[in-house]
């Protein structure tokens, strides 16, 4: 069993590399995985992978989103497993033939995790993208449906927010790795959140995801070390 903080994915969503480094010193003890954004790698490309991995036990999750053709998604993958990240995130929108691609081209050590819906979105925006009323009214089948093809397309995992992961795995299995953003401590209040669907870790870890995305609660603390500590604590209540 995964030590309570081994849950814990933070993001390093800062534009410097000493801002950076600063939270991988602080956490690098209190985390399991550090989540490196597009930001972050395109500002400091993967130098910034290395001195993260050179700085402690804690793993790296490259959250690139890769979106674009098959073949340069699969080599835009491969790319990103020779630096040996945990995760490597590629977008569903495309269908099917992108997620195949990349699996069957894998070599190594690196999983698949597959974006299913941002958790930004919700259904009025899912309206104004043109979604049929079968999935902008119901986003659980959405997310779901993207998770089926993933998993299908031989994907390591998904992301998606604790409202879906109960029923993603019930229908999935527990083998389908579940990664969950939009997760908020419990009597955190984050202002101008962005994050429209958002649960506590106690909640996602309940509902069976097997890590927790946490950025604000944990680099807006006075103390990130301690605030990462209470969320270890929120999820071992939930183990």
């Amino acid at each position: 069993m995964k030590a309570p903080k081994d849950y814990i994915i933070f993001p390093l969503d800062v534009p410097t590399y000493d801002a950076a480094m600063s939270y991988v010193d602080q956490l690098h003890a209190h985390v399991g995985l550090f989540k490196v954004g597009l930001e972050l790698f395109i500002s400091h490309g993967p130098g910034i992978v290395k001195s993260i991995q050179n700085a402690g036990p804690a793993g790296i999750f490259l959250d690139l989103k890769l979106h674009d053709i098959p073949t340069t998604v699969t080599r835009a993958f491969l790319a990103a497993s020779r630096h040996h990240p945990q995760f490597v995130t590629v977008h569903c929108d495309e269908g099917d033939e992108i997620l195949r691609e990349v699996a069957e081209n894998n070599p190594g050590d690196t999983k698949i995790l597959a974006i299913t819906v941002l958790t930004s979105l919700n259904q009025e925006k899912l309206k104004a993208l043109g979604y049929a009323a079968e999935y902008s009214e119901n986003m659980g089948a959405l997310v779901l449906s993207k998770a089926r093809m993933a998993k299908a397309a031989g994907c390591h995992g998904v992301v998606c927010s604790g409202l879906e992961v109960a029923m993603i795995k019930k229908e999935l299995g527990s083998e389908l790795i579940a990664v969950t953003p939009g997760i908020r401590p419990s009597g955190s209040v984050v202002r101008r959140d962005d994050q429209k669907r958002i649960v506590t870790p106690a909640e996602a870890v309940k509902n069976g995801a097997d890590f927790i995305v946490v950025g604000r609660p944990i680099r807006d603390a006075d103390d990130p070390a301690d605030a990462a500590k209470r969320v270890a604590e929120e999820v071992a209540s939930a183990l």
